[in-house]
């Protein structure tokens, strides 16, 4: 790979989608050195509730996710949140490195922003590198990998919930998506340890997951992930109704009553500790 190339990879909502993995993978076999990937951030649509920092922390899980997916495929991928504008974000980039290609990944025609913007052109006749255009369609993806919401504070490392995300990849394809909602009395990195637990022992068994802490009200968490994820089932572990908070917040009816998507309640045994 020491004569190959290194190519520019933009996207924001698609990133993780299979067309570009896929896209980007066949570059991998014409001799690619590196692959940078720049994610423009969201920025807040209205009519949703926004917790601080959420909005660049869905943007960074997406990321990362891809990241993993292109060093799997033995390349050498970096990557970072960039300008909220595509072609700045994008001339930025090249001020900072020289790369021979440009990859931008979007949302079909009827859902692009990017397109009705006439990136893909104008980005050409500024750069005169070659531009790939890549169309993700997400509802695609989501017919082939099911997108699982997992929910849990103190028992997100708990047997009980592994053995359920175990039987549910065993199902068919599943991307897990974490989050653990951490209480604002809590000291910082308490959530972030055990999620960074459970992530490693998911990744063990070969499970995809990813995550982040989150709002520490779980409702407005499980709003926010179902907006930006593109969730399709959750997942919400809690102590027994005795010991658990979220419980007797009626949680799980008020997310049920909240989204079409099949809700899973699991139950965390007697010995895991604290509460949830």
């Amino acid at each position: 790979m020491s004569e190959g190339k290194s190519i520019l990879v933009v996207a924001n909502e698609t990133v993780g989608g299979t067309a570009l993995i896929e896209a980007v993978r066949r570059h991998a076999d014409e001799g690619v050195v590196a692959v940078r990937v720049i994610c423009p951030q969201n920025q807040p649509k209205h009519g949703h509730v926004i917790y601080e920092d959420s909005v660049r922390s869905a943007a960074e899980n997406r990321l990362a996710i891809t990241i993993a997916q292109l060093r799997e495929a033995g390349l050498e991928a970096t990557g970072e949140i960039a300008d909220p504008d595509p072609y700045s974000a994008i001339m930025d980039a090249l001020g900072e490195q020289d790369f021979e290609e440009i990859i931008i990944s979007t949302h079909p025609e009827t859902r692009s922003g990017w397109l009705r913007q006439d990136l893909i052109t104008r980005v050409a006749q500024a750069t005169r590198r070659p531009v790939e255009h890549v169309v993700v369609d997400l509802d695609v993806d989501a017919d082939e990998v099911t997108r699982t919401l997992v929910v849990a504070n103190q028992t997100v490392g708990g047997g009980a919930l592994i053995d359920k995300l175990e039987e549910l990849a065993a199902e068919g394809p599943r991307r897990f998506i974490v989050i653990c909602p951490q209480p604002e009395e809590e000291g910082d990195g308490a959530a972030a340890e055990r999620l960074a637990h459970t992530l490693k022992v998911l990744q063990d068994e070969g499970i995809e997951a990813m995550g982040q802490v989150a709002h520490p009200d779980p409702f407005t968490a499980v709003q926010n992930a179902l907006h930006f994820f593109g969730i399709d089932e959750v997942v919400i572990s809690t102590f027994p109704a005795a010991r658990s908070g979220w419980l007797r917040a009626d949680l799980i009816e008020r997310v049920q009553q909240s989204t079409n998507k099949p809700v899973h309640h699991v139950v965390a045994g007697d010995s895991e500790e604290a509460t949830a």
